[in-house]
């Protein structure tokens, strides 16, 4: 899971020097996803990378960071659609 986490933040532009924090939610029904992303970013803190591991591409969650400030990229690699996360510096 964690090669895996690597592998996205380098297809991306999150910031690949920071802390990085990974949520597995590719087993979870909707609303699930969104709800524990949301609920784990704001325990997180604002250096950290969030890395979600889905298995689609995030649509309802993508507004809802964008009213948080949060800046995101979306990836598709393998099994997994992967979503970091993170706040400019």
């Amino acid at each position: 899971m964690e090669a895996l986490a690597d592998r996205a933040v380098e297809a991306v532009d999150a910031p690949a020097s920071r802390p990085r924090e990974t949520l597995d939610v590719r087993n979870l029904g909707p609303p699930k996803p969104l709800s524990e992303t949301l609920e784990l970013l704001p325990e997180l803190d604002d250096e950290t990378v969030l890395v979600q591991l889905n298995d689609r591409a995030p649509q309802h969650l993508y507004p809802k960071l964008d009213d948080r400030g949060y800046v995101y990229d979306t990836v598709e690699l393998d099994d997994a659609t992967v979503t970091a996360i993170w706040r400019e510096s």
